[in-house]
């Protein structure tokens, strides 16, 4: 997959709905819908490729406050396969609203939390028989979390949150490796550089992933980047 890089465009509304069409046409998707919330700042965020007419009409009838995408994704800490949603009268509500605007309930919503305790959710949608849905799902969910947040982590270091919160308390060493790590060393090319063990460089990597709340070092490395603790190279 050659998806661009949301940190290589200037920040706008437009660059994330051709961002989330990008992914829509790469990943075989119909549809695709970004929302986050930053505690800090006290905003919200979303950015979508629906029809303007389905979105006037979701915000016009409070959808949001029904949506069990949304609440399901926000107390779950995996994806969230709307297959497996209860039926009940808040999901008929909606997607028999949705059905009507061509939208499928064939879908799936990537819940992304950051170090500051902001959220932020990726969902996509395909319309295809039930079969079709789950070998698609396997195939791309891996690159879905990671696009999830990819755009989650580019959205947040766009808000003033730096401003409101404390940056995390990473010690000297641990951002000296993340800067090595952002310029293209490998964890034995740092060893041999700063003359410590490879495996004294995993346990600083380890440790800078849970303090930036990261679940990759590849994550930890743009979180740390973004918040302007190291450099990009």
């Amino acid at each position: 997959m050659d998806l661009f890089s949301l940190h290589d465009a200037p920040r706008s509304e437009e660059l994330y709905a051709s961002y989330l069409d990008e992914v829509c046409e790469t990943l075989g998707f119909d549809n695709a819908a970004y929302a986050g919330i930053n505690p800090a700042g006290g905003t919200m965020h979303a950015y979508v490729t629906y029809s303007e007419d389905w979105q006037n009409h979701y915000q016009d009838h409070g959808l949001h406050n029904l949506d069990p995408t949304l609440h399901s994704a926000m107390r779950s800490v995996a994806p969230v396969d709307w297959s497996r949603l209860s039926r009940d009268t808040n999901f008929r509500r909606v997607f028999n609203d949705a059905r009507d605007f061509g939208i499928s309930e064939r879908g799936i919503t990537v819940p992304i939390r950051g170090p500051y305790g902001e959220f932020g959710m990726l969902s996509v949608t395909r319309d295809c028989s039930n079969t079709e849905w789950k070998k698609h799902r396997n195939t791309v969910m891996v690159e879905l979390q990671k696009i999830a947040a990819h755009v989650h982590d580019h959205v947040m270091v766009s808000e003033p949150i730096t401003r409101f919160l404390k940056h995390p308390n990473l010690s000297k060493r641990e951002l000296e490796i993340l800067q090595w790590i952002a310029a293209g060393k490998s964890q034995q090319d740092i060893a041999d550089i700063l003359n410590i063990s490879s495996r004294t460089v995993e346990v600083h990597l380890k440790s800078s992933r849970s303090k930036l709340f990261a679940l990759t070092t590849a994550q930890a490395v743009g979180r740390a980047v973004g918040m302007e603790l190291i450099y990009p190279s």
